[in-house]
């Protein structure tokens, strides 16, 4: 109901109620283009490591919840193998160099060589990880093309079906304020409630894979120090 409350409260200042609706009108004036151009849009603004959570949430509010999520979902999946490829196939020393200065992706390196699949899911769900960024760090490993594209892909489900959830909120928003929607006070609480139960599923999930990160990346700290030691003992 956050969406709804933020868009009346910005109507009262600024005609953003006219213009949203014009925008959703323009874009789906595209027809079945729309549906093939946004996904690209947004594959594109995650190779090149821009905000996509704009254009997440505009996939609900323009395309509805079930649709604007498997067209977000796709461009997801797109800018993801591209990602992974350029890093593997195209440019792999330049994003060495780049990526080498990150402790903490230099520590999961290796945990990934360990763990697998279970890194790259945990990574992606992960709250704190930029999922874009990981997509040219996962090509500099080991790891198989498929089993990352797998694992990837189902790691990242919840965050965008979360983004294409809150762009239906505003979508009711907009129907509201514009008197084409009267929703019933069940309506209400039913959407209101499936938003909490979103929210607290994406808490849980973060919160396991900040613990579940804890571990490979301390062992890992653990080691190198180890190793330093040990060859500082030699040189002794």
């Amino acid at each position: 109901m956050a969406a709804i409350a933020l868009a009346v409260t910005l109507s009262r200042f600024f005609p953003v109620v006219s213009f949203v609706e014009a925008l959703q009108e323009h874009v789906m004036s595209w027809g079945a283009w729309a549906g093939i151009c946004y996904p690209l849009l947004f594959a594109a603004c995650n190779i090149l490591l821009l905000p996509g959570g704009v254009l997440a949430v505009g996939g609900g509010f323009f395309f509805g919840l079930w649709w604007g999520f498997l067209i977000v979902f796709a461009g997801n999946i797109v800018s993801t193998a591209i990602s992974f490829s350029l890093s593997r196939f195209v440019a792999r020393r330049w994003f060495e160099r780049k990526l080498s200065a990150n402790p903490t992706l230099r520590a999961l390196g290796p945990a990934v060589e360990r763990e697998s699949w279970k890194i790259i899911l945990l990574s992606q769900l992960h709250p704190l990880f930029p999922t874009s960024l990981l997509n040219y760090f996962y090509g500099l490993t080991r790891i198989r093309f498929s089993t990352y594209m797998l694992w990837a892909s189902i790691g990242r489900m919840p965050g965008l079906f979360f983004y294409a959830y809150i762009g239906t909120l505003g979508q009711l928003a907009v129907r509201i304020m514009r008197g084409k929607s009267y929703p019933r006070t069940l309506e209400y609480w039913i959407w209101g409630g499936a938003f909490i139960i979103t929210v607290l599923l994406l808490i849980v999930l973060g919160r396991v894979a900040r613990r579940a990160f804890q571990t490979p990346l301390k062992q890992e700290s653990s080691m190198t120090t180890t190793s330093l030691a040990g060859d500082f003992s030699k040189v002794s």
